[in-house]
């Protein structure tokens, strides 16, 4: 199975080094989200739980673009019964979809935090990022399992481009709520603490959860 997923995840890069279809949406959109922020708040930085929301629904929205096409070539082109036809593990598809994401994640991650820092954070970011590396982690393996899918699910819709979107943010919500939540007094201005335990735990639960539910479910949706 691990060539298989190794096999598909190469694909997955390929694909999008060529064609450049989600990663720069993603990341133009989270850097002007936060370009619009700094001139629309009547504040010239943020700190805090404002500085976490901020950051955590951005990413989030962000996020979206790249769950919306995740599949979408797949369904188009015929890749979905060519993979049917082929004898191997339906889950590797799953695993290296959401490690696929997960990379994208961390490419836009890489381009809106520090746009983040510049345009908006009061605090200094060198001293907050080493405690926002293991909520950014957690986030992003929820954002992948949970995208990955409803992504699955809504592919083959008429509707997709709305539907996906619909299905996924109720159920990511209590993801954002954990990253900003155990993140937020690393953002704070004046004394920053460390990161809340129990919000990490809780977002580690979540994930696996979640985690567990699409392995088990991906092969029926994949069929279907």
């Amino acid at each position: 199975m691990s060539r298989t997923v190794g096999a598909l995840l190469r694909k997955e890069l390929l694909v999008e080094l060529r064609t450049l279809e989600s990663v720069p949406g993603m990341a133009l959109f989270a850097v002007t989200t936060f370009v619009v922020f700094h001139f629309a708040l009547n504040q010239s930085t943020v700190s805090g739980q404002e500085a976490a929301g901020i950051l955590w629904v951005t990413l989030l929205f962000a996020a979206m673009l790249g769950v919306n096409r995740l599949f979408v070539a797949d369904a188009d082109q015929g890749g979905f019964d060519g993979f049917l036809l082929a004898p191997v593990d339906r889950n590797a598809m799953l695993i290296a979809k959401a490690l696929a994401l997960l990379c994208y994640l961390v490419v836009l991650e890489l381009v809106a935090v520090p746009a983040f820092g510049l345009l908006l954070l009061g605090p200094s970011l060198g001293q907050a990022l080493p405690g926002l590396l293991a909520p950014l982690a957690l986030t992003d393996l929820g954002l992948a399992a949970i995208g990955t899918l409803v992504a699955a699910l809504a592919v083959r819709t008429r509707a997709r481009d709305l539907l996906g979107p619909l299905l996924a943010l109720p159920l990511l919500v209590p993801v954002v709520i954990g990253g900003a939540r155990s993140s937020s007094e690393l953002l704070a201005a004046t004394h920053p603490g460390g990161l809340q335990a129990r919000w990490l735990l809780t977002l580690g639960l979540y994930d696996l959860v979640f985690g567990l539910i699409a392995y088990a479910v991906f092969d029926f949706l994949l069929e279907d």
